[in-house]
């Protein structure tokens, strides 16, 4: 593997003449298995992420795939950008690579310091009121030195082409809650720079939700108008910034929430095989590539804000929690319809709702969240569903119930810490699977709840280690993942 060649410089001067249009070589660093760790190549620098073996016993969740990336293909890829001749002579910009180099190092110093065999069940976050908890982080030392790496030195270039509803504008409330709110966010983070040669990563601020209520209408369930929008708007950036074409667009990514997202990303070649593409949808069934792309959670917040009725404190025993499991939802798509088939109304103690009983007394949906010891996460017509947060938020275990689901920073945080996989093979047999979970465990799981919860909370303005600086990592990790030449 060729090696990064430097420039002299090491500062981030705010100058415009730090790029020239080079001829693009993109080097995937070696063997960077993301799920169940992830290694970080670069030259003598080998990062590996696992302290432990993780599998779930049901295999129906995308936990900890060991992928590889193949060096015949890669170097093709390589052959055929450099016939392409994309970009013009020389490479990227040393300084950024220069920076993603010493980061790479800082995190496998972190765990060559042995700071991963600290026998203590917290560690102590400079700077942060809250200390993390080991248990729910595959490598606890390893993250939150790629966190602070992070914080230092991540910058991201957000484009000014386009205009609202389509671009610079998203949903901030309902079920795509988190692509406005991302979107929103990326426009006053600190971490965006207005100079891209101090960019690491580039961002396109497109919305498909509002693609898809703007410009979806009047034919419905025709998809060619949003691939069109999106292919547009590659073109325009390509043809007027050096940034695409010196990587045929690894280091940019767009995100979405809605389900046509990933159909969308085909609209263009390169952004959807060469992007890092940040999907609530994210099912490895339908293109989702764990190796490059980032699954974000799906966050309902009806109003906007956070649900009034999770700012009650949450009982902490399990007596006040005497339901085993809960569930309310319509029969969207297969693996509701088998879960509504076996459980509706059948035992008390296990309250699964089509919809929920109404009339005086009745109890609402967060009442049934917070009485509950486990809250049932079925996939519905996609693999995401917003009960995953939702339980979180009312620190009810998650019991989740997919196939081909890589859930949401599952590079770093350790799920089995914190919920329960079942198959749907498994659903006949559910009631005694969360039955013979010993009450040690349970706790033990809602522990691990409570330690991740502030990982999906959406804060305005963002704070450290909520959901966008959680996805802002997951980008994070990628980019790190490739040197551009």
């Amino acid at each position: 593997m060729e090696r990064l060649e430097h420039g002299h410089g090491h500062g981030h001067g705010d100058g415009d003449g730090g790029f020239r249009r080079p001829t693009l070589l993109l080097i995937l660093v070696a063997a960077f298995p993301i799920l169940s760790f992830f290694a970080i190549n670069h030259g003598i620098v080998s990062v590996n992420f696992q302290t432990k073996s993780i599998s779930i016993n049901h295999g129906t969740i995308s936990h900890a795939p060991s992928p590889t990336i193949d060096g015949d293909s890669a170097e093709q890829r390589i052959r055929k950008r450099k016939k392409k001749k994309l970009g013009g002579g020389g490479g990227g910009d040393g300084r950024v690579e220069e920076d993603l180099v010493m980061a790479r190092a800082a995190i496998r110093s972190a765990i060559i310091s042995g700071g991963n065999s600290s026998s203590s069940s917290l560690l102590v976050v400079p700077g942060d009121e809250t200390p993390l908890s080991t248990a729910v982080y595959r490598n606890p030392a390893a993250f939150l030195r790629s966190y602070e790496e992070m914080e230092r030195r991540f910058k991201v270039y957000v484009y000014d082409e386009g205009e609202p509803p389509l671009v610079h504008d998203g949903p901030c409330k309902s079920i795509y809650t988190t692509e406005g709110r991302f979107i929103s966010e990326m426009e006053y983070s600190g971490v965006r720079t207005r100079n891209p040669a101090k960019a690491h990563a580039f961002f396109f601020p497109f919305s498909v939700t509002n693609m898809v209520h703007f410009l979806h209408r009047p034919t419905p369930y025709d998809i060619t108008k949003l691939r069109g929008f999106l292919a547009g708007y590659v073109r325009s950036v390509a043809s007027n910034h050096p940034f695409w074409n010196r990587s045929a667009g690894a280091d940019h990514f767009m995100l979405s929430c809605h389900d046509w997202g990933p159909m969308a990303s085909r609209g263009h070649r390169e952004l959807y095989e060469n992007s890092i593409l940040a999907f609530c949808n994210a099912n490895t069934s339908e293109g989702f590539n764990p190796r490059k792309d980032v699954s974000i959670p799906e966050i309902n917040l009806y109003s906007g804000f956070f649900p009034e009725e999770l700012h009650k404190p949450v009982a902490p025993g399990l007596t006040a929690r005497p339901y085993l499991a809960f569930f309310a939802g319509g029969r969207h798509g297969a693996i509701r319809q088998e879960l509504l088939r076996l459980w509706k109304g059948k035992v008390p103690e296990m309250p699964v709702f089509e919809y929920l009983p109404g009339g005086p007394g009745g109890k609402d949906y967060y009442s049934f969240l917070l009485q509950s010891r486990f809250c049932l996460c079925p996939s519905g017509y996609e693999v995401a569903s917003p009960r995953v947060v939702e339980a979180v938020y009312a620190e009810c275990v998650p019991v989740i119930v997919s196939d081909s689901y890589v859930l949401p920073f599952s590079d770093v945080l350790s799920w089995e810490s914190f919920s329960v996989a079942v198959t749907v093979e498994e659903l006949p047999r559910l009631r005694e699977i969360l039955e013979a979970v010993p009450v040690v465990e349970l706790r033990r799981l809602r522990e691990g709840v409570k330690a991740v919860k502030r990982h999906f909370v959406l804060n305005s303005p963002a704070k450290r280690f909520d959901v966008f600086h959680m996805i802002l990592h997951s980008v994070w990790l990628r980019r790190l993942n490739i040197k551009i030449l």
